[in-house]
């Protein structure tokens, strides 16, 4: 097996969450996510917008593109990891590649503008600011430099030590 890391010998718990159940059901959450949304949009969504107010119109428009935009961000995010996890890149030129994705992209507007959308397009919009956090999260686990991730150690040592002491005592 090559050196994935870059530190040899060590297996990093990194590099293992790309194949992990967790990694596999975000990445459907967020495929289906994407489908659910262009769909939507397609169709139902579109019919929704010619009867909208023209003030709410102009926030359809916005939201949806904002909408668009993130779930394209969480997409690319996703696919590169899927590679990781496929063999098909290292997770260091995962690293590389994602400084071009934004996981902050096109956050919704005001929530007051939000509630005036079609209830399946404010449903869409919750979803999938739900599976950004999902994956900032676990692009914060992920990415964390290694040694960062190594001051962190066993974060149950530090209990272990203080029942130890309180029953040395």
């Amino acid at each position: 097996m090559s050196d994935r890391s870059g530190e040899s010998g060590l297996v990093q718990f990194s590099e293992r969450l790309t194949n992990s159940a967790a990694f596999g059901t975000l990445f459907r959450e967020g495929m289906d996510l994407v489908e659910e949304t262009a769909a939507y949009l397609d169709g139902v969504g579109r019919t929704e917008a010619k009867a909208l107010d023209r003030s709410v119109s102009l926030t359809y428009a916005t939201e949806s593109m904002r909408l668009t935009t993130r779930l394209m961000q969480l997409a690319s995010w996703l696919l590169l990891h899927r590679a990781v996890k496929e063999g098909e890149m290292t997770l260091t030129q995962a690293n590389r590649e994602k400084t071009k994705v934004k996981l902050s992209a096109a956050d919704p507007g005001a929530a007051d503008m939000i509630a005036r959308l079609p209830q399946q397009l404010q449903h869409l919009i919750a979803r999938s600011m739900t599976l950004q956090t999902k994956v900032r999260r676990l692009d914060t686990t992920i990415h964390a430099p290694a040694a960062e991730r190594a001051s962190i150690g066993n974060p149950l040592v530090p209990q272990l030590n203080r029942l130890k002491a309180a029953f040395e005592r």
